[in-house]
């Protein structure tokens, strides 16, 4: 996770943050143009993150409900202004593309897997958004109808083709899993290798298992810049539980994310 020491202006932020600027050490923290990230050296460490109006609020009602289950650090404010702002405590560790971990490729699949098949074993009543799959391809519909897609997500060669794919494929798909929604190496973090959270859970809910091991097995690919690390990730999971023809459908509605 790439921080940037900064000079913040206090002014730009809501009045009852701005005590928390003060004497602190802050750092840009931003990894996305769609969100601003900021950490605040203090108090054991805070992050405080700023988007549009109203984007934030089901981040902010997900990591509260991920919380209680020990999975990730407490959300201290969420506030909708101008703009939204979201603080939540310091996770101990550092993500998974710290270059200590990403110099033991082997480990890091096996310990990916293994931790995502933990994930997705908890039980998931009283999550906020039950039925992350509506909500999933409602996205691959009006990105689609918009025309804004990435075909380097999947193999098709046209957008046309890869729509066909997800729409076809879609009952394939169940809400049974509490799920991610983005699980990738830097929203999850390691204290010497053992798992201590997860961020950015906006994406989360309950959904298809099959979200989290696309982005599992792509984010190893990404980070690592090979696809060696593949098959023991799918192994690490348990291949009794994967079924590829629904990974071939999420990879198919990536291209619409």
């Amino acid at each position: 996770m790439t921080r940037v020491k900064i000079k913040p202006d206090p002014s730009l932020f809501p009045a009852e943050f701005r005590g928390l600027l003060s004497g602190a050490d802050v750092y840009d923290s931003s990894c996305s143009p769609e969100a601003r990230v900021f950490y605040i050296e203090r108090d054991g460490g805070l992050f405080l993150k700023c988007a549009a109006r109203h984007t934030l609020a089901r981040e902010a009602e997900l990591a509260a409900y991920f919380h209680r289950r020990g999975l990730t650090a407490e959300v201290l404010s969420y506030r909708s202004l101008e703009r939204d702002w979201l603080l939540t405590r310091r996770v101990r560790g550092e993500d998974a593309t710290a270059a200590r971990y990403l110099a033991d490729p082997r480990r890091l699949a096996r310990l990916s897997g293994e931790l995502l098949r933990s994930l997705h074993e908890l039980p998931h009543d009283g999550c906020p958004v039950p039925d992350r799959m509506h909500t999933y391809f409602e996205t691959v519909r009006q990105n689609f109808e918009k025309r804004q897609f990435d075909l380097s997500f999947a193999k098709y060669a046209t957008a046309e083709e890869a729509y066909r794919v997800a729409i076809e494929g879609a009952s394939l798909l169940r809400n049974d899993t509490l799920i991610h929604g983005d699980y990738c190496l830097p929203n999850f973090l390691l204290d010497d290798w053992r798992p201590s959270g997860f961020i950015d859970l906006g994406n989360a809910g309950v959904g298809d298992r099959h979200v989290d091991l696309f982005w599992g097995a792509w984010t190893l690919g990404f980070n690592l810049h090979t696809d060696a690390y593949r098959d023991l990730f799918f192994d690490a999971y348990g291949r009794d539980r994967i079924n590829p023809d629904a990974i071939e459908v999420i990879a198919a509605a990536e291209v619409f994310g």
